[in-house]
């Protein structure tokens, strides 16, 4: 049903696929006019022009999967998106700031120096241009259910990648298919990357943890095929699926390793990875409280605070 348009990208990630049903798009990609122009000549190959798009969908509020829907906006399409994405879609910059006022103290509390955690933090200011704030016009959540071109979309809300996920599946041709974002990737391990305390949390969330649960579900309801917001189409999802939670499996036992004694998130990181980039420290970082995350939940290790740095624990 969905047809995929590769759109390019700024990022290192490289192209990100857009689908199409019809008149409506899935992840029309970031604001910059090269992914603008590609986009518009996928349409126009298909009779159709921005205008006669009738509704975006986002399955997550990053600026490579949501950039491009106010232009589709502004022409007349409705957007949709989950509650979460919606908040973080209608201002992204505001969004930006919480993020990196929150994190430059937490990095710190983790072992990082002040000037490193404020120059980690900083650097997604430049995601910033490709992602102008869009209102959305419904907001969906997990047992909605969405119709495009007669086949029913179910809509179900996630959590690993980033807040506000969420992914589409539908039945069509005797398969059970969905549209799953960053999600599940072809290749790459997605990245469970940090998130801040919302609005109706007073601590941030375990991402990891809630993502390898999120996984293990999606592994038993034996998809046939999946629709990634990256790369080719994943033609045997739960094989994919336990090659992620494997790679994850083997990370938190090389971080268990890693805790021998007194050691912090910094230490962690830096254990697992060596000497990086300042440009991949926030990745790195995620990966790192990340697993901590598993480890402490499932009685490994134990997270203390010793001065003001938080420290981890062998049990």
């Amino acid at each position: 049903m969905f047809t995929r348009l590769t759109v390019p990208t700024p990022f290192q990630v490289g192209a990100v696929n857009a689908y199409l049903a019809g008149r409506t798009l899935i992840d029309p990609g970031p604001d910059s006019e090269e992914a603008w122009s590609h986009l518009l000549d996928a349409l126009e190959e298909r009779g159709l022009s921005p205008s006669d798009i009738e509704r975006v969908l986002v399955t997550h509020p990053h600026p490579d999967h949501f950039g491009l829907a106010n232009r589709f906006r502004e022409v007349g399409a409705s957007v949709a998106a989950t509650p979460d994405a919606a908040a973080i879609m209608a201002d992204f910059e505001g969004r930006f700031e919480r993020e990196r006022a929150f994190f430059t103290d937490f990095f710190e509390r983790c072992g990082m120096a002040r000037s490193t955690a404020e120059t980690v933090t900083g650097l997604p200011e430049v995601y910033l241009r490709y992602a102008p704030d869009v209102a959305t016009d419904q907001e969906i959540v997990s047992g909605d259910t969405l119709v495009v071109q007669d086949t029913v979309l179910d809509i179900d809300e996630v959590m690993g990648h980033a807040d506000g996920e969420c992914i589409l599946s539908y039945d069509i041709d005797g398969e059970r298919r969905a549209v799953v974002g960053d999600h599940v990737l072809p290749e790459i391990t997605p990245n469970p990357f940090l998130l801040p305390p919302g609005d109706d949390r007073d601590e941030r969330p375990r991402v990891l943890p809630s993502y390898n649960r999120s996984l293990d579900r999606l592994r038993d309801r034996d998809y046939d095929r999946m629709l990634p917001g990256h790369r080719e189409l994943i033609d045997a999802p739960g094989e994919r699926i336990g090659e992620i939670r494997e790679a994850h499996e083997e990370r938190t036992d090389n971080v268990r390793d890693l805790v021998d004694g007194p050691t912090t998130p910094v230490d962690v990181m830096d254990g697992l990875f060596g000497d990086l980039p300042v440009t991949e420290s926030f990745a790195g970082m995620s990966e790192a409280v990340g697993h901590l995350d598993v480890l402490e939940e499932r009685g490994d290790v134990t997270m203390r605070d010793r001065g003001g740095v938080l420290v981890y624990e062998p049990v």
